[in-house]
């Protein structure tokens, strides 16, 4: 075989390679005949927490340091702030999301229900903006703080010390070449990482605490600074409280959680509508991390401010963004040290992974599915091409410094918990449960008040969440208009009235004459048999079928066509059919009736008057306009041969 023959072979492996299972993940439609995607490979929900908890728990490689840092003496008191709203806000909100949205839309579906047409589209771009900066900045801040930890251990060698950005990219692309292996292999890794992290943080904690128990007089220290420095509990948690946005990083890992909840197995009896099996697991995996994690929490912080002097939080001290792993080499040795540096900085390149399970989750659930990204975007391998791209450019423009990252990282993170709690409470609202409503309204509130501190403080953040939301709104207006011909019809059910007139169809030559529908009267459709007569120079008006299409919501893309038949005036067939968009629904018909009757379908219509431009913005908006050509042109598209082509007459 020549090396000519065999490029395009190889081309097309790579290509089946990067788009394999994307039939499967997807109800895409050529035609009437759409394949229902195959059921992922399912795991234990406390595999799945460890998937999302190497972002959440790998928060205690900088969570001590940040809030020893903000709080200062305060930190045990602001962590315990952080615990209880953790505790009684977050996971009941997710708790709640888990059960409202079970596939993995999360809480942006929820919100989506609420709003219609293209105010609930836009919506969706810039919740998924925020999302984005929350996921790829996770990415890129979790790898970039594993490389200052690399830097930081005393085995580096210092020939390789002050290459942040080459070393970031390195861990981003080996995070990516886990996903483009597979799902099963990234929660394989999550399981070993997190189980062996935190029995190194066991360690670590206990035997911080033995020491804070031992020595009593650390502990005088300590709270005689406190009643110094603040007076009284009042003040202590009025500060705390200030202090409070602060340590919002350590919030992270819940939206991942409700993101990747189609990887939670179920129960073989399940409903797929509401799978109750996977819900109660989603919710074992959010109260086991939030568990965990709180108990983490609370005794790393009481050990690291108690036993650290506090200039050695300081930027450049010894234990800013690394308190743990300071103790670790103080109280347990080097050799003891460097095992916990290599645990966590394995686990901070792999924190990056519970964000993008998540986008690989959550960007295929609505982009491609509002025609607002290719329809490759379904596969994964792609995506995280892409998405490894992005991050590789993020970790550029920001040198892989930790501390520029995290105002957006906080920043995401606040928003999409803010718009959970306040859908949980909508939520709560329209099924008339008013204790919950007051409750979930008071959460929302909560985070409301950090976000906004968040964004105040730090106003970095919002600049990059809206870099990321205008590059998903110019992209997914670029998709739209490429896609602007694609058929976008997935299934086709019809009634019983319906069968029969296809089956009419299929024993002779049949006529479809495309009306849009108005008073549906006696006049109506003998004058638009009289037109279609007349302007395509017709015999006869035998054997007439009309097609009326009512536009529902013309900013969906792809939709269900459910086909309705009946007889109007004793004497006119019509079917009629809701859709998103008139040229889409008719040339999906026109393919269905080919295929199930074995004939090629001719079909009429008039010329739209007005503008050609103007009526092709009016299809592109209002799914209506310059019919005739777009129906013709989705054919074309969906069926090169052009003796299989169905006909289209305009007259």
């Amino acid at each position: 075989m020549t090396a000519t023959t065999r490029a395009p072979a190889e081309q097309h492996g790579v290509r089946e390679w990067l788009l394999q299972g994307l039939n499967e993940h997807s109800q895409r439609h050529q035609g009437p005949h759409a394949q229902a995607p195959e059921q992922e490979k399912a795991h234990s929900w406390w595999k799945v927490m460890c998937l999302t908890g190497v972002d959440y728990f790998s928060t205690l490689g900088y969570q001590p340091g940040i809030a020893a840092l903000a709080a200062g003496v305060l930190s045990p008191i602001a962590t315990f702030v952080l615990v209880l709203v953790t505790l009684l806000g977050a996971l009941p909100v997710y708790r709640r999301v888990a059960t409202d949205s079970p596939h993995g839309e999360g809480s942006i579906a929820m919100l989506v229900r609420l709003l219609s047409f293209w105010k609930g589209k836009l919506f969706v771009l810039v919740l998924l903006g925020f999302a984005a900066t929350d996921f790829i900045i996770t990415i890129t801040l979790s790898a970039a703080d594993a490389t200052a930890h690399i830097d930081e251990n005393p085995f580096w060698p210092a020939s390789l010390q002050g290459h942040e950005i080459i070393v970031t990219l390195v861990l981003v692309a080996l995070l990516g070449g886990v996903f483009l292996k597979g799902f099963t292999e990234a929660i394989g890794i999550a399981v070993g990482l997190v189980g062996v992290y935190l029995a190194l943080n066991v360690v670590v904690i206990a035997d911080g605490l033995i020491r804070v128990l031992t020595h009593p007089g650390r502990v005088e220290d300590w709270t005689t600074a406190l009643t110094t420095q603040h007076g009284n509990p009042v003040a202590m948690v009025g500060i705390a409280l200030l202090v409070f946005p602060k340590l919002a990083l350590g919030l992270s890992g819940f939206e991942t959680g409700v993101a990747v909840m189609p990887h939670v197995k179920g129960r073989p009896g399940d409903d797929p509508r509401r799978p109750a099996g996977r819900i109660h697991g989603a919710k074992q995996l959010l109260t086991t991390a939030a568990g965990i994690m709180s108990v983490f929490l609370i005794s790393s912080s009481v050990v690291t401010t108690v036993l650290i002097p506090q200039a050695a939080f300081e930027p450049g001290g010894p234990a800013n963004g690394r308190a743990l792993a300071y103790l670790a080499h103080e109280n347990l040795g080097a050799a003891f040290g460097t095992a916990y540096d290599l645990s966590t900085i394995a686990i901070l390149w792999f924190a990056g992974a519970s964000a993008m399970a998540g986008l690989l989750n959550l960007v295929p659930r609505y982009l491609p599915k509002f025609g607002m990204a290719p329809s490759w975007a379904r596969a994964v391998r792609p995506l995280v091409l892409v998405f490894t791209a992005i991050a590789f450019l993020i970790t550029v423009i920001f040198r892989a410094d930790v501390d520029a990252q995290g105002g957006a990282y906080a920043t995401g993170v606040l928003v999409l918990i803010t718009s959970a709690a306040t859908a949980v409470t909508l939520s709560a609202r329209r099924q008339a449960q008013h204790g919950r409503t007051i409750a979930f309204g008071a959460i929302a509130l909560i985070f409301t008040y950090t976000t906004i501190a968040n964004i105040a403080e730090r106003p970095d953040g919002v600049k990059i969440a809206a870099c990321f939301i205008a590059g998903i709104l110019a992209v997914s207006l670029l998709s739209r208009l490429y896609r602007a011909f694609e058929l976008r019809v997935t299934h086709i059910e019809t009634d019983t009235v319906a069968e029969t007139f296809l089956r009419e169809c299929g024993r002779r030559n049949v006529r479809l004459i495309a009306n849009e529908p108005d008073n549906r009267d006696a006049r109506e459709y003998s004058d638009k048999i009289a037109q279609i007569l007349a302007d395509n120079d017709m015999a006869d008006d035998s054997d007439v079928i009309f097609i009326e299409v009512t536009v529902t919501d013309a900013s969906d893309f792809e939709t269900e066509l459910h086909l309705h038949g009946e007889v109007l005036h004793h004497r006119y067939r019509v079917l009629s059919v809701e859709s998103s968009s008139v040229p889409s629904a008719i040339a999906a018909l026109l393919l269905h009736i080919r295929d199930a009757t074995g004939r090629r379908p001719h079909i009429y219509f008039e010329w739209t008057e007005g503008n050609p431009v103007a009526n092709f913005l009016r299809y592109l908006i209002f799914g209506q306009g310059e019919v005739a050509p777009v129906t013709r042109e989705m054919l074309r598209q969906a069926e090169p041969d052009r003796r299989r082509r169905p006909h289209v007459h305009v007259g």
